[in-house]
């Protein structure tokens, strides 16, 4: 017995698909019966894959994320990524592997509105019922089955577009922004940037900077600085390290800029607070 029961149909797209469609590539169902690791990297091909139910993980850009019943997953196929079911409780998937001209902007615009590769929308029912109909053209090949699949597949990439926001990764929003925020406090002694940080957590930059002010109503920058003037001004007052000593402790690479921060924060320079306080 394999340790998996898949059904799947690939696909060839001809000349005017692949120069004015989105187009399939594979689709398919699969239910695991045991772990099986899958592992690719450096196709050009995008995924978009569902959690039908059970339970596994997910690789990616260096991250790894227990997938549930409802999650999906939508990657870029050139950068690696790796799954496995887990053995406890085997997933069953259904996936569809696409391309298209526009469909490299298409994605880097899902990542520009706050799309996280992995999300969970309140439901997909319609989801699944949009994957069903695509399998059925890809599977009859009409006169009009490409025509008809580039209408699903920019049905589903839609739904990305439209459901991104109902939980990024494991987290809402608003909790993977304080998530953030707790882990700016934990390293604002490091050096940390906008690009760094979007990265890490998954998270388009441009989406990143405005949902941060609109809930912590200050930029990111001006809260690693706060975060790192609060750490100075322990320092200032319960060791006898010297300012240089403590900017570069602190995350400030120069001494004089911290200097201007620590003044337009307090009022007054490092020495003054060291001596009043």
């Amino acid at each position: 017995m394999t340790d998996r029961n898949s059904n799947r149909l690939i696909a060839t797209p001809s000349g005017y698909a692949k120069d004015n469609l989105l187009y399939v590539q594979e689709i398919g169902t699969l239910t695991s019966r045991s772990p099986h690791i899958s592992t690719r990297e450096n196709i050009f091909s995008f995924l978009f894959m569902v959690v039908i139910k059970g339970s596994g993980t997910f690789s990616y850009k260096g991250k790894k994320i227990l997938l549930h019943e409802g999650d999906c997953v939508f990657v870029n196929c050139h950068e690696p990524y790796a799954h496995e079911s887990s053995a406890e409780d085997p997933w069953t998937l259904t996936w569809v592997h696409f391309y298209g001209t526009n469909m490299a902007a298409m994605y880097d615009y899902f990542n520009e509105i706050g799309g996280d590769f992995m999300f969970h929308p309140a439901s997909i029912t319609d989801l699944l019922n949009i994957f069903s109909s695509l399998y059925n053209v890809v599977d009859r090949k009409d006169a009009l089955w490409e025509t008809l699949s580039h209408k699903y597949l920019t049905d589903i990439v839609t739904f990305a577009y439209t459901n991104k926001g109902d939980q990024t990764g494991s987290y809402s929003i608003n909790e993977k922004l304080k998530v953030i925020r707790e882990y700016i406090a934990d390293h604002c002694d490091e050096k940390l940037t906008l690009d760094m940080l979007s990265e890490h957590f998954f998270i388009s930059k441009f989406y990143l900077v405005r949902e941060y002010k609109r809930k912590y109503g200050v930029t990111i920058a001006g809260d690693i600085n706060a975060f790192r003037i609060s750490k100075s001004k322990s320092m200032l007052r319960f060791s006898s390290d010297s300012i240089e000593n403590i900017s570069l402790a602190c995350g400030f690479k120069e001494c004089g800029y911290f200097i201007k921060v620590f003044k337009m924060s307090e009022g007054m320079t490092p020495l003054a607070y060291r001596k009043k306080w």
